[in-house]
Parts: structure tokens; sequence; C-alpha cells
């Protein structure tokens, strides 16, 4: 696929989002959109915003009974933990990733406002695991025109899109060249 070039000249950065390339033949990253949480020289980790686990809050933790909504698969990387993005600035000790988004926080605090009711799936993601690069990695992976960056990250769009319509909405809102790409069917054979 030589001819396919989808380099755009953002670079990852915290806050930003990465979009899977429309062939990329990972399984754990076909056609998603990762929040990047983290990046620097060390390396980066985020989460993918669109891939919905079977399971809900509720299910996996009797704590968060009250909490029946969807839970994501954040990434291939350690899937036995428990990680949440927010828009609640009331929720305490959380990291800013971007402007009124924000990564992690007090998790008691979390419990208690979800079993209270006072917490509203259009306001937390949940995540089982999370996307993860060594230094370098996803620098290497940029080159290769795995990901394309994107800088339209909305509330919006991460907590209330609708995981099936992300990447093409994410990629849409880049506009150009990269609506079209949007458009691209799963299996080029297809077109």
């Amino acid at each position: 696929m030589e001819f396919f070039k989808f380099k755009n000249k953002l670079r990852p950065e915290k806050g930003r989002l990465l979009i899977s390339e429309p062939f990329l033949p990972d399984p754990n990253f076909e056609r998603t959109v990762v929040l990047l949480c983290e990046h620097n020289e060390e390396g980066s980790f985020g989460f993918v915003l669109n891939k919905p686990a079977e399971l809900t809050a509720g299910e996996i933790m009797d704590e968060l009974e009250n909490f029946k909504h969807a839970v994501y698969i954040g990434g291939p990387v350690q899937q036995d933990t428990l990680h949440f993005i927010h828009r609640n600035p009331a929720i305490e000790n959380g990291t800013l990733v971007r402007e009124g988004i924000f990564w992690g926080g007090s998790f008691e605090q979390v419990l208690n406002m979800a079993d209270t009711y006072q917490l509203q799936p259009a306001e937390i993601k949940f995540f089982l695991g999370y996307s993860g690069w060594d230094a370098g990695q996803l620098e290497d992976e940029l080159e290769q025109d795995s990901w394309i960056v994107c800088d339209f990250v909305t509330e919006e769009l991460l907590f209330e899109t609708e995981p099936s319509q992300m990447w093409k909405k994410a990629l849409g809102s880049m506009g150009g060249r990269f609506s079209v790409y949007s458009n691209y069917p799963v299996d080029p054979r297809l077109n």
C-alpha cells in the first residue's frame, strides 16, 4: 500500500488523539481512536476510546453495581487493571489531559458518586488495560503511517459519540483528505 500516504503535520502529545490508519492490520487497533494521556521521552500511553467490552462496570466490580454502563478495552497492556477518564472537575486528584478532560483521580470518590447516582455515564469512561509505547516506538509507528495525529478533541467526541462512529467522526473532523479516508471500507477489496 505504498501509494497511500497518511502523514499529517501534527506530532503526538498529551491530549491529542491517535487515529489508526484505515488499513492498519493490528486487531488491537483496527479503526481505533486513542486518547494520549502522556507522551514524553520515556514513552507514551493512552486509552482506546471506541472498543467497548462485553461487560458493564457493575459486572466488573461489585462496588460499581449501580453503574451499568459500558467499559472499554483501553488497549492490550495489563487488561486486568481498571482505569478511567472523566470530565467531572469535582473528582479530586485527576490529571488534566486537556481542558475539561481528566485522567484518573480519587477512585473512592468515583465509587461513592456512582453508588449515589451522582455520576452520569456521559461524564466518565472506564477502561480495562491501556495502550503503551516505549521510548521512540510511537514515532516509529508514525513514520510507518500507522497513525494519524488529531487535535480535534472535544468532550462530545470522547464521551457522547457512539463507539462505532468515533473513528469516522474524528477523521472527518480533520477535513480534506482525512474526510475521504473516513469513508474507506474496512476491506479495500470491497471498494
